[in-house]
């Protein structure tokens, strides 16, 4: 099958192309599973905890509990999934995961449980959940094509609504009838699917040539691609303030069954059905979404429509209204979500996938947990309704950040250039040697000098996303055509790492720099040695600590690129 006809079918099939790949169908189904287990135990969670204590704040910190570890480990995971193998990294976090579930199991099976040790497992199972995230959702774009893996992204998060759909009523069915402790075992149980299924996959990876980086430096890497890649930048903070605001619904949902509705265990459940409903039916028109819309006009369209709904849900005293309102703000609220999760996706090449998720998850994650703590304290003071009238609000005006932070267009994913040839070497130097200094020269027409310039801003985003720092370009004041490009990188193996980060796009842009050089003679090209004081041999008799390092890098002949 040819790769246009490929295209065409996927095309074709729309949102279920994905499944007739035999890995991501058995792993979406497994993760369909789990996340039913993982929907179970929240409902017996949440209901436990309005049992044990009466305050608002506390019912609505499980919902920290369980989101908070997202936030604060979200960066360590990411540099971990894309550091190691990812079908490893999801398996460890599992287990992390099974463990907190297995020990609130037993212990709400002794009657030992509190409002500590409940919040302290959901931690646990949270933090499972926290490392697994990123490194399965960057190994979606393995398991498919690119041209599936929009849909793949919507079909993930169809998997977990469709368990809300129906996972929370099962929940407060279980929860009503044998109590909390049969929630928290539906929950281990439902992991081990997932478990078997992944540890059947052969993932098949391609080892680097460079040694792994240390954690710390993995973890600054992502930050610096993020902190220069203005499209993630924008996508991740219109992500965290829609988990601020719109974190109120499920923060509130047990308050909402219990107060507004007057209902039990059960109702709270089928409220969360409703909820998860409408996710599956807004993740099922992402394509339509995404075909008729600007991805700012589509965010708008969600934020509004959520915004009645929220406002719906505070003056609704009626099961079927208040139903009805959760499946019109869960279907805008799994569009958005997927919206800003397909956004990150296609604009993070490969190498940095992991991490660009996790800021993803983190937040999402981190505006749902500081909001639903948030939230508490309000209805603490104010009451359910009007908490969410004022969320409803905050909603309504959040549009107005598209002023300011406009949705980045986003088409197919940035993949990953071709490796270039190492540079020549003649000095001694081993991969921990440092700091580098690059200097490339271009010699451009006065004419041409702003367009030049212009280019060159974000030729040094590029550079500093993908490892450089100190970027700097200047011009000769007696010789106005000679510009000097000039940037560093810690040692000689982040030099390499640097030069063959850059996607397809950002090497065309670097070609499109070059292309304002005039003159007979090649860009020059300059990679230097710094050396502070200290670095160099007093005598001959010094011993050299480099001297029984071997560079595991073959040097060759470089290529155009820098």
């Amino acid at each position: 099958m040819t790769e246009q006809t490929n295209r065409q079918k996927i095309a074709a099939d729309g949102i279920t192309a994905p499944l007739r790949y035999t890995v991501f169908r058995r792993i979406w189904l497994a993760s369909l599973l789990s996340n039913l287990g993982l929907l179970i135990q929240g409902v017996g969670a949440a209901w436990a905890m309005t049992q044990m204590a009466a305050s608002a704040d506390k019912v609505a910190l499980v919902q920290t509990a369980l989101m908070l570890p997202i936030m604060l480990i979200s960066m360590p995971a990411g540099a971990i999934a894309d550091m190691y193998d990812r079908r490893i990294v999801t398996l460890v976090s599992l287990m992390v995961a099974l463990t907190g579930a297995t020990a609130l199991t037993v212990l709400a099976g002794f009657n030992l449980i509190t409002p500590e040790a409940l919040l302290a497992f959901c931690f646990v199972v949270g933090s499972g959940n926290a490392l697994f995230g990123p490194a399965w959702q960057s190994s979606v774009s393995e398991q498919v094509p690119p041209d599936a893996l929009p849909s793949a992204v919507a079909l993930n998060g169809i998997s977990y609504n469709i368990a809300r759909s129906f996972g929370p009523a099962v929940g407060g069915v279980i929860v009503a009838s044998l109590g909390a402790v049969a929630a928290f075992a539906c929950n281990a149980l439902l992991y081990l699917p997932l478990l078997v299924v992944l540890l059947l996959w052969r993932r098949n990876t391609e080892p680097s040539r460079l040694p792994r980086e240390k954690l710390n430096r993995a973890m600054v890497s992502g930050f610096r691609y993020i902190t220069n890649s203005p499209p993630i930048k924008i996508v991740l903070l219109r992500t965290l303030v829609m988990g601020l605001i719109g974190g109120a619904i499920m923060a509130l949902m047990p308050l909402v069954a219990r107060d507004l509705l007057h209902g039990g265990a059960q109702t709270y459940g089928i409220m969360l059905g409703a909820f998860g409903m409408g996710a599956v039916i807004g993740a099922l028109n992402i394509h339509e979404l995404r075909k008729r819309m600007s991805g700012e006009a589509a965010i708008r369209a969600c934020t509004i429509s959520m915004a009645f709904a929220m406002a719906a849900l505070a003056v609704s005293t009626e099961p079927v209204l208040t139903a009805t309102a959760l499946v019109l703000a869960g279907a805008v609220w799994m569009a958005a979500i997927a919206l800003f999760n397909i956004g990150v996706q296609l604009s993070a090449p490969r190498w940095v996938a992991g991490r660009s998720l996790a800021a993803f998850q983190a937040s999402i994650s981190g505006g749902i947990a500081i909001g639903a703590w948030g939230w508490g304290h309000l209805t603490d003071y104010a009451g359910v309704e009007a908490a969410l009238l004022t969320a409803a609000g905050l909603m309504l005006v959040s549009p107005l950040l598209g002023i300011w932070l406009t949705m980045p267009r986003v088409g197919a994913r940035n993949e990953d250039a071709d490796v270039l040839a190492d540079p020549e070497v003649k000095l001694s130097i081993t991969g921990r040697s440092g700091p580098l200094v690059v200097e490339i020269e271009y010699r451009v027409s006065q004419e041409n000098a702003r367009a030049f310039h212009n280019v060159m801003q974000d030729v040094q985003l590029s550079r500093q996303r993908n490892g450089a720092y100190g970027w700097s370009i200047a011009r000769d004041i007696a010789d106005p055509e000679l510009w000097t490009e000039r940037y560093h990188c810690p040692t000689w193996f982040d030099y390499l790492r640097q030069r063959n980060r850059s996607t397809q796009s950002e090497r065309a842009l670097h070609q499109q720099a070059i292309a304002f050089h005039i003159g007979p003679e090649p860009v020059r090209i300059r990679r230097m040695l710094e050396r502070p004081f200290g670095s160099v041999r007093w005598n001959e008799e010094t011993p050299d600590r480099a001297s029984a390092e071997v560079l595991p890098v073959v040097a060759s002949a470089a290529g155009s690129s820098t």
